[in-house]
């Protein structure tokens, strides 16, 4: 297994990430969990990622019932505090008593604010809730070994939380040959390693959509490498990066538990063609418009609209839908929403491009309409952890 010196601990470099566990009659299936817990330990996996919305809360309690029939100096355990959820009220410290007790663990060797973006920052800064300060707090008492956060924020506001925030050890972004480009991921690389700040790395599949391209994408890959699977390239472009620290992948089976192994067991980063063919594909994967950011239109748009911004979520939801646009996108006031575009065309107008902008508005809109948005979700989220609460009483 190959692994990453990271202060004083030695880390796997692949992580088991939480978040999509394999299901069975409508819930997580426990018993394949711990085969798979089982099996990363015995192979030199040895970080475990978790956090407190995960399947409804369930993904803590299983996590650290399957952890905890092993030594606990075998494996590093990850939880994250929910601040970036839309909530009335925050109290950290009822959250984490919470979350050491269903994961059964008296420390959390890694804890993350969970993804600092341009709504919850605030919320993570407010000295009415002193999230912050109450986990520095915790570090200092011995029960967060090591303090980070996550994030999904645009690169302007990863820098500013940086600079108020300068004692992060680490931070978990979305990172993949794709997203390089399509979610500004090198950006966000190149600050962090300027700041001296490791990465961790969430998504390196895209929530598998790496894992399964369309076919002339695939036959591209099989001809370089016929036994490779398309998972296995994904995450060989990760370990070409120096600053990555951490790849964390949402195994939801043994099989993808046994692929990913063998990657990092054996596997070696991408030559430069073979790096050059990814960037290929990334680029043919992308099926929105040919936005360049150079910013002629916002100059005339009546509205003071961030177009660039707006086409950006728009070719990100356009490839498949994830509660990322969502959650940006309610975070802008409403006026600077899609739907606030009148459509007159001044945009479009003068764009080099020649991008329909108004209609790729309004079908942007269309798609936030047709999904839930972030604040529904939060609800949701709430409601789960709520009725675990209950059922555990």
């Amino acid at each position: 297994m190959q692994t990453k010196v990271f202060q004083e601990l030695t880390l796997s470099r692949l992580g088991f990430g939480m978040m999509r566990l394999p299901q069975k009659d409508g819930t997580v299936d426990e018993a394949q969990v711990c085969e798979m817990v089982d099996y990363a330990l015995a192979h030199g996996v040895n970080y475990f990622d978790t956090a407190y919305p995960y399947h409804g809360g369930l993904s803590e309690i299983v996590a650290g019932r399957a952890l905890g029939r092993h030594p606990r100096d075998k494996w590093l355990l990850a939880s994250k505090y929910p601040g970036h959820q839309i909530a009335s009220r925050y109290d950290p410290e009822a959250v984490f008593e919470e979350q050491l007790k269903k994961c059964g663990v008296d420390y959390f060797d890694f804890y993350l604010l969970h993804n600092v973006y341009e709504n919850s920052m605030g919320v993570y800064m407010d000295p009415q809730w002193g999230i912050i300060d109450y986990f520095r707090r915790q570090k200092r008492l011995g029960r967060i070994r090591h303090l980070g956060f996550s994030t999904h924020a645009r690169p302007e506001t990863l820098a500013r939380f940086l600079d108020a925030a300068d004692d992060m050890e680490f931070c978990q972004i979305q990172l993949n040959y794709l997203d390089w480009t399509l979610q500004d991921g090198k950006a966000k690389y190149d600050l962090l390693a300027a700041r001296n700040i490791p990465v961790w790395v969430m998504e390196p599949l895209r929530g598998g959509k790496l894992a399964a391209l369309p076919d002339e994408q695939a036959a591209k890959l099989g001809a370089l490498r016929p036994a490779e699977s398309q998972a296995a390239w994904g995450m060989r472009w990760l370990t070409a990066l120096p600053n990555v620290k951490m790849v964390l992948s949402g195994m939801s089976d043994m099989a993808q538990m046994r692929d990913n192994v063998a990657t990092f067991s054996q596997g070696a980063p991408l030559s430069g063609a073979e790096r050059a063919l990814l960037a290929e594909v990334a680029e043919a994967l992308k099926v929105g418009v040919p936005c360049t950011r150079c910013r002629y239109c916002c100059d005339g748009c009546p509205m003071g609209l961030d177009i660039p911004l707006l086409l950006h979520g728009y070719n990100d939801l356009k490839f498949t839908r994830s509660m990322t646009v969502p959650m940006q996108m309610d975070a802008l006031p409403p006026e600077k929403r899609p739907e606030a575009c009148l459509g007159c065309g001044a945009c479009a107008a003068v764009c080099p491009q020649g991008i329909d902008i108004p209609g790729a508005l309004s079908e942007f809109a269309a798609l936030l309409r047709s999904g839930p948005s972030w604040a529904e979700m939060c609800r949701e989220r709430e409601e789960a952890a709520r009725r675990l609460k209950e059922m555990s009483k």
